[in-house]
């Protein structure tokens, strides 16, 4: 059975400026969130799915524990070269079977992690937010990979915080740079879960039940979005997140007010790497 996305990590080195380019864009931000690893995050959510706004704020906490090793080590030495989109994260109904499904696929990271934090509700109320993540590897890419149980999710998800003055309604898709998109198939389909792939002379598409995942070429990339791909040089990267919206002319109002730079390309709206730090938010009408 074929997963949808849960989530994407957008790493960066200053949290609260992220958080504010965000705001800018339209979307309302989480305040922040901090794990026993030492990293910080904001969340951006929308129906089923979220933006992880993530910064390695207490380095000095990472440790030899599975999510330092799994996702805080890797996070800041991401952070050393650049910044951007580094996680791409699918959802779960059982991490663990899962894990057993990479590891015969050959492509598990990690048995099954399981974590628990505080949240905050819009009444201000504490709650226990639960994950389990399986850990994937793609080693022709600079990225992670996951699937993300959520063992509490009617603590997490919340319509409260999926109200944006942008009209975003959702995820839309993801799409990764490689030099040879397929040479990621076989990781791709095993990952997702899914054995029917798109494959075109641009690179290739799997459909899943919540968003599409396009692995492009460079050059692929560069003329459907209009902005300059990641630096490619350690591998495939994830290079840009497109939201579903009622109504560009929405979000161009809004972008304008804000003083955002943007591109319109193909009937979608794009805020750039320049801008996003690193990574590239694509809007398109549904």
């Amino acid at each position: 059975m074929a997963h949808g996305l849960d989530h994407i990590v957008h790493t960066v080195r200053d949290l609260d400026a992220a958080a504010a380019l965000y705001e800018q864009l339209g979307f309302q931000v989480g305040a922040r969130n901090r794990h026993p690893w030492g990293t910080h995050n904001r969340l951006v959510q929308l129906p089923g799915f979220f933006v992880e706004i993530l910064t390695v704020a207490e380095p000095e906490r990472l440790g030899s524990d599975d999510l330092s090793r799994l996702f805080g080590a890797p996070n800041r030495v991401f952070l050393g070269r650049h910044e951007g989109f580094w996680g791409l994260l699918l959802a779960s109904r059982d991490a663990v079977a899962d894990a057993g499904r990479f590891r015969d696929a050959g492509i598990a990271a990690s048995a099954a992690v399981r974590f628990e934090r505080e949240g905050i509700r819009s009444d201000g109320a504490a709650v226990r937010l639960g994950f389990s993540l399986a850990f994937a590897r793609d080693s022709a890419a600079e990225a992670g990979f996951a699937t993300c149980e959520q063992l509490a999710p009617e603590n997490f998800w919340n319509p409260a915080f999926q109200s944006h003055p942008n009209g975003a309604s959702g995820v839309a898709g993801v799409v990764l740079v490689a030099e040879n998109p397929s040479d990621h198939h076989v990781f791709l389909s095993a990952f997702v879960g899914e054995r029917e792939l798109l494959a075109t002379s641009s690179g290739i598409t799997v459909a899943t039940p919540r968003g599409t995942i396009e692995i492009l070429t460079p050059a692929a990339y560069a003329s459907h979005f209009g902005v300059a791909g990641p630096d490619i040089g350690e591998g495939a990267r994830i290079a840009a997140l497109s939201i579903a919206v009622p109504d560009l002319g929405k979000v161009a109002a809004q972008l304008a007010q804000a003083k955002i730079a943007a591109a319109h390309r193909m009937g979608r709206i794009v805020v750039g790497p320049d801008t996003m730090k690193g990574a590239a938010i694509v809007f398109a009408q549904r």
